[in-house]
């Protein structure tokens, strides 16, 4: 399958939010995989204070033709009023399992 992979990220406020988001973008197929990492620690300035927040990391793999969709999900079930979603072209994989992403990542038959 010749569809680009990417690798979209976002950060959640709690495990269980980042589960159900996870849960979501697999079940809406709009993302094959979705990892939720452990806590973090971001630091940032938001409406001009520096913020410290524990954040868990998610990482969706998706086709890149999906990203709408799975962004838009994001913006939908996320609880901040801004979520960060960064997506990141795949340059190189196993082939297989880029083609099992672009797989998951279509209209269910």
């Amino acid at each position: 399958m010749s569809n680009a992979i990417l690798l979209v990220m976002t950060n959640l406020p709690d495990r269980a939010s980042a589960e159900a988001l996870a849960a979501a973008l697999v079940d809406r197929r709009v993302a094959a995989c979705v990892t939720v990492m452990s806590p973090c620690r971001s630091v940032y300035r938001w409406r001009g204070a520096l913020e410290r927040a524990e954040e868990h990391p998610v990482f969706a793999k998706t086709a890149s033709d999906r990203f709408d969709d799975l962004a838009r999900i994001i913006r939908e079930l996320h609880p901040y009023e801004l979520p960060e979603i960064i997506a990141v072209r795949v340059d190189a994989g196993l082939p297989a399992y880029l083609d099992w992403v672009t797989a998951e990542t279509r209209p269910a038959a």
